[in-house]
């Protein structure tokens, strides 16, 4: 059974109907927390900006399973799908930075400390904007 049956198995993912409202409403946060990631960058709250940074590739990958008429119920499910079925079209690069932050959300969500460089969160802003471009064109 390949990961992403396993997935569908455990209920991680699930399949409905595709749902263009669902992408736009995804696609439309996404757009909007780079510039939040900038704001709180700017002001030394790197957590923060790293959650937004995040934030813009959860739900950008997020619109491209609702158009692929896939919901997901795990951050880590919307991960290995994507790795699985579009490495081919984003670069390994921004899936490892999507796992990347990922990982460091639930550290900073759930975790007692931050530790967060200056420059993780250059990148991951950058990674973040790149991945709405690279998706958008998937989209297109």
């Amino acid at each position: 059974m390949d990961k992403i049956e396993n997935l569908f198995e455990k209920r991680l993912l699930k399949k409905i109907p595709m749902d263009f409202e669902k992408v736009k409403s995804s696609l439309k946060i996404s757009k909007s927390k780079p510039e939040n990631a900038k704001r709180l960058f700017e002001s030394g709250f790197y957590g923060d900006s790293l959650l937004s940074a995040y934030t813009s590739m959860f739900h950008s990958a997020r619109a491209l399973l609702y158009y692929e008429g896939i919901q997901e119920k795990s951050h880590y499910g919307v991960y290995v799908y994507l790795r699985e079925r579009f490495s081919h079209k984003i670069p390994l690069e921004l899936l490892n930075s999507l796992n990347f932050l990922r990982e460091e959300r639930h550290k900073i969500l759930y975790g007692f400390e931050e530790d967060i460089s200056k420059e993780q969160v250059e990148n991951s802003i950058l990674n973040c904007e790149e991945f709405l471009e690279v998706i958008g064109e998937i989209l297109k």
